[in-house]
């Protein structure tokens, strides 16, 4: 077995991307950092650049000036083909191979770099159980054979096949129903924190972006990056007045979704009763239980054994 590729760095250093006969430009001057190992979600209006900053990583898009390291080095300075095939691609239309298996898609990438069919194997079953489509059941199937969920799970095992250690992410949920959405979003979230990639996720849903991102980039019309911080600090402290209108009025109930109930000193439930929820349910949908029970408290399980609680005084003085 191959020993996993460490994620990097990305730098954006003033990038900027000019069409020939616009007066605005699709990125300006765009500036930021994206450490290894963390997701960053690019959010914010159509025509604020977000999938043509993406592009710019993997040169699907050439710079006007400015430049983007990857690890250190400029993309400038590499070989296309080189620099692609070290970064995961994902997009809405996932774009299985019709006449491929399975197997046989999720394999292309490492069949290109001239992996043994004994390594691509082990690899593709990996893949398919780590993104819960059970190698066994799945990896003959063809994708008419598949429900967009599933399509779009084999997309993003083909995407990690190679281990690249960036990742780029086209609005990959935009087209999926919500609840197939919110099960793919979670299932994001658990495989990143086995694989630890750093990871471009584009989206125009802020309130994807809050779930997924480590950190998010709001861009408005021209390219303009308006805020770069955690979602913590972008729900607390929104830059300006755009920033706070695209986040929402409910921005204090967005927070809730930040925190879950195992993350929280609670007090002992002695004689309180409520809705008994995990450790990890969101403050969110706690207040949410609350509200559909009537109840101001609800009730947490810890794997101690002992029952906790957390009231809607509590969570009250949370949100301020």
């Amino acid at each position: 077995m191959r020993a996993p590729r460490q994620a990097v760095e990305i730098v954006f250093d003033h990038a900027t991307k000019r069409y020939p006969g616009r007066a605005a430009a699709a990125v300006d001057d765009l500036s930021l950092v994206i450490p290894a190992g963390e997701v960053c979600c690019l959010v914010g209006p159509s025509g604020g650049g977000k999938t043509t900053a993406m592009k710019l990583v993997n040169r699907l898009v050439e710079l006007t000036s400015g430049d983007v390291r990857v690890d250190g080095r400029s993309v400038r300075s590499l070989d296309e083909t080189e620099l692609r095939r070290g970064i995961g691609y994902v997009i809405q239309q996932v774009g299985l191979f019709p006449h491929m298996t399975v197997a046989e898609n999720v394999a292309t990438v490492p069949r290109l770099l001239g992996w043994s069919k004994a390594e691509i194997a082990a690899r593709v079953d990996e893949l398919l159980d780590l993104v819960d489509l059970p190698a066994v059941d799945y990896r003959a199937r063809y994708a008419s054979q598949l429900s967009g969920g599933e399509r779009q799970r084999v997309g993003l095992a083909r995407a990690l096949a190679a281990d690249p250690p960036v990742m780029l992410m086209d609005e990959p949920f935009g087209a999926l129903d919500p609840i197939t959405r919110m099960r793919l979003q979670n299932e994001l979230l658990r495989i990143q924190r086995e694989v630890r990639k750093t990871i471009i996720f584009v989206t125009h849903d802020i309130d994807e972006a809050i779930l997924l991102g480590d950190r998010v980039a709001i861009l408005r019309d021209g390219g303009i990056l308006v805020q770069y911080d955690t979602p913590e600090e972008l729900l607390a402290r929104p830059a300006d007045e755009f920033v706070a209108r695209f986040v929402g009025a409910d921005r204090g109930l967005k927070r809730l979704s930040l925190t879950r109930l195992g993350e929280l000193e609670l007090e002992p439930a002695e004689t309180a009763s409520g809705p008994v929820l995990d450790a990890g349910t969101t403050l969110r949908d706690a207040l949410s239980a609350m509200l559909n029970d009537g109840s101001r408290t609800v009730l947490v399980e810890g794997g101690d054994g002992a029952t906790r609680q957390l009231t809607l005084d509590r969570l009250a003085e949370l949100l301020r």
